[in-house]
């Protein structure tokens, strides 16, 4: 029953009864779902009680039934290092599942390959989202950045292709606007948009009417919420002090301090190290001054928790503590304890600035600054995970997405001097500057940030991306499959068993390309090739082939150029003719290659 603690045979346990019974349990209500959507990979061992089924109870071969679960799933990876993903010892698998190769009809080398990248290395361990990648026709990661992570992540299962080649895509994560919006905003907004804007939350339109608002109904509703946030944290903190019998003259400068009229900046996020929490103290007497700046007064509210197991973000946690009882600090930093959903509500709605530093490019999306800007708090934030898509100029700040350094001391040093500046020259001169008593231009940024970005973040958009992208073709792709007694399925592993007995078989007779020491090409000349193959008993229309254009950097091709599918010709029985004619576009020293591959329209 809980998420965090135990080890690595415990996490096993869960998972195996995550995965298997929650088929189980499912077949018991008698659902018979259309596709499995795989949320991370502790979720991967549905995919294994599935083919079981398929084997056991429909009659289909292992791979047949592979046809089938694959044309069903998709999987959505939310980690961006793979370290972040589970590992087991194939001690453990042996101990809880080693009668599922057996289920299978497959031996246990093939069974533990299911979960490798590396097939048949012994030193490897089994991968959750390795088994969940090869056993779903759709991948995708929660954000653009994390999409084109995940495909450099997982380029290793696709040998001969390139990661930018790859079909794991993203829809970037959204928040359920009717749960973290405050009451009054959502009144706000039916009030404006229409009684019937949560219906179409997804809708810029129905939010670009914030615009119409009054400054001073908008401005009177951050204060209420920022209002109701300081209220909450003087009781919470004095329980909360008051419980670790904390000294009574510290208790009461930190709940007296606290300023229901100053700029409020929150960091509210599970404490891992990549998060950055500590790149605000990089230069303590830069921030001090900042802080303790009597014309733009500021607070910063630190909240979360770190792993049971993460020493590090623990440390991280205990270094605020202290660097928030320095006397420079004392009621200008708070670290509220014990983490929430009451506190992340009250945090979202009532703070003016959220802070998120994570290290670069390793925020999957990220979803707390989603919430916020559903209450008029505006971001700011590095360029990655969900920011990178939603930023936008004058509704919120933004710290570049590439890094400048490759040592990480020194980013951190100019990550955090440019948060200094960014408060010093803009964010604090907004937010003060007042027009009878409303600062007109903040809320120029709040009514964009409202209009521009919130309805792009929802869980309307986000379960509309995923019906549009997956959904539908999965759903058409699983009747097909799964109609005429799985006729598909079989036809499918048909050809591909046949093509895999074959493939080995296919001879290169003769290849034709421009050769450059007798004349290197010019701009406007054509490239042309032919390559002939001998099929052995393999059909010609069950082929095709692709030429590739890259320069070389560190005696590597890194990244395609150009691509373009090579035109088979008529010719002889069993032999296939592969033909190019390319205008060269561009000079340059280009490497080209040839790849083969099965096609089945």
């Amino acid at each position: 029953h809980q998420l965090y603690g135990g080890d690595w045979e415990n996490r096993f346990k869960q998972e195996l009864l995550l995965g298997v019974g929650g088929i189980r349990a499912l077949n018991e209500l008698g659902i018979e779902a259309d596709v499995y959507h795989i949320n991370e990979g502790h979720a991967a061992f549905l995919n294994l009680e599935r083919l079981r089924i398929l084997v056991q109870e429909k009659g289909l071969t292992f791979y047949q039934a592979l046809e089938v679960v694959r044309a069903s799933s998709l999987f959505t990876t939310h980690t961006p290092v793979p370290a972040g993903h589970d590992f087991f010892d194939e001690n453990l698998l042996r101990t809880y599942i080693s009668h599922y190769p057996e289920r299978l009809n497959i031996s246990w080398q093939d069974f533990m390959n299911l979960g490798k990248f590396r097939e048949n290395d012994p030193g490897e361990k089994f991968s959750m989202s390795v088994l969940a990648v090869k056993m779903s026709q759709e991948v995708n990661g929660v954000s653009k950045i994390h999409g084109r992570v995940s495909r450099e992540m997982f380029h290793g299962l696709y040998e001969g292709y390139y990661a930018d080649e790859l079909h794991i895509g993203y829809v970037t994560n959204g928040v359920h606007h009717p749960t973290w919006t405050g009451s009054h905003w959502i009144d706000l907004y039916r009030k404006h948009f229409g009684e019937e804007y949560l219906l179409h939350q997804s809708d810029a339109s129905y939010w670009e009417k914030i615009r119409q608002v009054p400054d001073a109904e908008i401005w009177k509703l951050r204060n209420h919420y920022r209002r109701d946030l300081i209220d909450y944290l003087r009781e919470r903190l004095t329980d909360e002090l008051t419980k670790r019998q904390e000294n009574p003259m510290l208790k009461l400068k930190m709940v007296d301090a606290l300023d229901e009229n100053a700029l409020t900046i929150c960091f509210s996020r599970r404490f891992a190290t990549y998060k950055r929490a500590h790149l605000l103290f990089s230069n303590p007497e830069r921030l001090s001054a900042l802080l303790n700046n009597q014309q733009f007064p500021i607070q910063i509210i630190y909240a979360g928790k770190a792993h049971p197991a993460d020493g590090a973000g623990q440390d991280l946690i205990k270094r605020i503590v202290e660097m928030s009882r320095k006397p420079e600090f004392l009621g200008k930093i708070f670290f509220i304890e014990n983490y929430d959903m009451e506190l992340a509500k009250k945090l979202v709605r009532g703070v003016d600035i959220w802070l998120n530093t994570p290290t670069r490019p390793l925020e999957a999306s990220g979803t707390s600054g989603e919430k916020a800007v559903m209450n008029g708090v505006l971001n700011l934030s590095v360029l990655d995970g969900w920011w990178a898509e939603g930023y936008r100029p004058h509704a919120g700040w933004a710290l570049r997405e590439a890094r400048t350094y490759v040592n990480q001391q020194f980013q951190d040093e100019l990550d955090s001097e440019t948060i200094y500046d960014l408060l010093e020259d803009e964010i604090l001169p907004v937010f003060y500057e007042r027009d009878n008593g409303i600062p007109k231009k903040w809320v120029s940024y709040i009514k964009n940030c409202i209009s521009q970005i919130a309805p792009h973040y929802t869980m309307k958009r986000m379960l509309d991306d995923y019906q549009h992208k997956y959904y539908e073709r999965l759903i058409r792709r699983s009747k097909d499959i799964r109609s005429d007694d799985y006729q598909l399925a079989r036809d499918i592993e048909a050809w591909k068993s046949k093509m895999r007995a074959g493939w080995n078989h296919i001879e290169v007779r003769r290849i034709a390309v421009p050769d450059p020491a007798r004349k290197s090409l010019d701009l406007g000349d054509n490239f042309i090739a032919e390559i002939e193959l001998k099929l052995n008993g393999i059909k010609g229309e069950d082929l095709g082939m692709d030429i590739l254009f890259g320069q070389k950097e560190m005696d590597t091709v890194n990244k395609i150029m150009h691509k373009e599918e090579m035109k088979m010709v008529d010719s002889a029985p069993g032999v296939a003719k592969f033909t190019c004619k390319i205008p060269m576009e561009k000079i340059g020293v280009y490497h080209y290659a040839f790849r083969l591959y099965p096609k089945k329209e």
